[in-house]
């Protein structure tokens, strides 16, 4: 629990560093490595209006770059994750094949399971924190704690959404 509330505090400290939202970014991949663990984090900001998601962060830049877009689309993963502003769980490499087209790149990283958490303003999702990594990684006992860190960041994100 202390390192958890450390972390936690480390995240709300970049707030008051001038290089946002990148310091903010930061804070969250390494409070999130430390307490949940990831190989691969992304953040992803929702461009509701041209039916697209921009890549503004990511731990791995030569195989997911800043700038990345993907197609807002109507497949069950987005209507829950977008639309609903519900998290996804994928536990091994079916459910990685199923929410992902570029599934054969997220093995070829070693990971085979994902949390996609939704971060929600005003009834709408504006962004996702991505996380992935090794089989079985993750479960529904990492929401919440993946849930106020993504959340933490909202002024971060309100700057470029």
């Amino acid at each position: 629990m202390t390192n958890t509330l450390a972390q936690l505090d480390s995240v709300i400290a970049s707030m008051n560093e001038t290089d946002q939202p990148g310091a903010c970014f930061r804070a969250a991949d390494a409070a999130l490595r430390a307490t949940v663990g990831h190989k691969l984090f992304t953040i992803l900001i929702c461009h509701h209006d041209t039916k697209e998601s921009e890549r503004f962060y990511t731990n791995m830049p030569d195989a997911y770059p800043v700038g990345g877009r993907k197609p807002i689309t109507n497949s069950e993963w987005m209507k829950r994750l977008l639309g609903r502003g519900e998290p996804y769980i994928g536990r091994n490499a079916a459910d990685i094949e199923w929410a992902f087209y570029d599934h054969k790149l997220i093995h070829s990283l070693g990971c085979e399971s994902v949390l996609n958490m939704p971060v929600r303003w005003r009834g709408t999702t504006i962004a996702t924190f991505n996380l992935l990594d090794r089989t079985g990684a993750y479960d529904e006992s990492h929401i919440p704690l993946v849930r106020a860190v993504a959340q933490l960041t909202l002024p971060a994100i309100l700057m470029i959404a």
